[in-house]
């Protein structure tokens, strides 16, 4: 299933879209798109019903309908640093023996064609498509990568919008330039774990300006997603609508040759993953 959710931001409802392309109103079946759903094996089935019974759920007129973030109340946004082989070479990293973790707070989500905002005194805003995984079974101390994919519930396109000033040169930790306003757009759409059989044949693109910069596969990650999920899960308990950010292919930015062609107000970014969507935002100063 592709699941979203529609409205303007902070009311949005719960929605479908169907084999043919149709919007679809859930709000009739459940409450929202949010972890107590995806947790919950008689509600998600009351979905896939009423998304094939003929006639079942009532179409939306999406002309002028905002997509908003496709998941309502995330728990906790995990993150994986330098995750693909392309992207360690292209900024100098050595490749990474464990995962590497920060986190983003759960309101850096925004939609994914809401205006990201360019932070103030920011001179190094980057760019990075990366593949969001969404957590549908409580997952702690898990023993395989097997066990890790069948904790997963979902699967969505992320930006995970960075700073590399704050993040890299003025102390402390990443997450200084993981947190700033708008930093994650989210969606369109959360697919659900059984329409994406191999997370790892994913291909992963993303345009500034119309010119394609990030052109990458999740089969050059490091740490594939269901041992990022095991892992997490012995250092934290992972639970329904938690979301991992699962790193990003090269051609970032911060990986380019000087002067490094950082985002300014009035560019536009594009990305996709194939499968699971495409977003669209304009950039303005905040």
């Amino acid at each position: 299933m592709k699941l979203l959710r529609v409205g303007t931001a902070g009311a949005e409802r719960p929605a479908l879209l169907d084999g043919d392309g149709t919007l679809r109103d859930l709000s009739g079946v459940v409450p929202d798109i949010d972890g107590a759903l995806l947790g919950d094996a008689d509600a998600l089935a009351r979905v896939r019903a009423a998304a094939d019974a003929p006639g079942g759920l009532p179409a939306l007129d999406a002309e002028g309908l905002r997509v908003g973030p496709p998941l309502g109340r995330i728990g906790k946004i995990v993150c994986i640093g330098l995750n693909y082989h392309d992207h360690a070479t292209e900024t100098g990293a050595q490749i990474p023996q464990e995962p590497i973790l920060f986190f983003k707070a759960p309101d850096t989500v925004v939609g994914p064609e809401d205006t990201v905002l360019v932070p103030r005194g920011s001179e190094k805003t980057d760019w990075e498509v990366e593949l969001a995984v969404v957590i549908g079974r409580t997952a702690r101390y898990l023993d395989s990568a097997e066990e890790g994919l069948a904790h997963v519930a979902g699967y969505a396109v992320a930006h995970d919008v960075s700073e590399r000033a704050f993040q890299i040169e003025r102390g402390g930790t990443w997450d200084k330039g993981k947190n700033c306003e708008t930093f994650n757009p989210l969606g369109p759409w959360l697919v659900t774990a059984d329409e994406v059989p191999d997370p790892q044949a994913l291909e992963l693109r993303l345009w500034v300006n119309g010119e394609l910069k990030q052109n990458g596969t999740t089969a050059d990650q490091i740490f594939s997603v269901g041992e990022v999920v095991r892992y997490l899960s012995h250092f934290m308990t992972l639970y329904p609508g938690d979301v991992i950010n699962t790193g990003t292919p090269a051609g970032v930015a911060m990986g380019r040759p000087d002067p490094k062609p950082y985002l300014r107000a009035g560019d536009v970014v594009e990305l996709e993953i194939a499968g699971l969507g495409r977003q669209r935002q304009e950039l303005k100063d905040a």
